[in-house]
């Protein structure tokens, strides 16, 4: 189920804090009214997360995370490092 973030469009609320967010179906109609104070909110576009790798990984990395590395010897023949 994904997750939405909506926000009042105007005022703020002691309930709600003024932004929140809800994991709802595909299926479910989009939020009109927040389920705490009843006032009109619109749905905000967030960012998604995504994993960030730093550096490239290594051999002795991959060996170390319990990846099998293979060493190409020829054409289509592969042996394990």
């Amino acid at each position: 189920m994904p997750i939405y973030e909506y926000e009042l469009c105007e005022g703020h609320c002691a309930a709600c804090t003024g932004k929140f967010t809800l994991r709802r179906p595909l299926s479910a109609p989009e939020l009109s009214q927040c389920p705490a104070c009843r006032r009109p909110v619109r749905k905000v576009f967030s960012t998604f997360n995504t994993p960030s790798v730093t550096k490239p990984l290594s051999v002795s990395d991959a060996k170390k995370a319990g990846f099998t590395v293979l060493k190409r010897v020829n054409k289509g023949e592969y042996e394990r490092q």
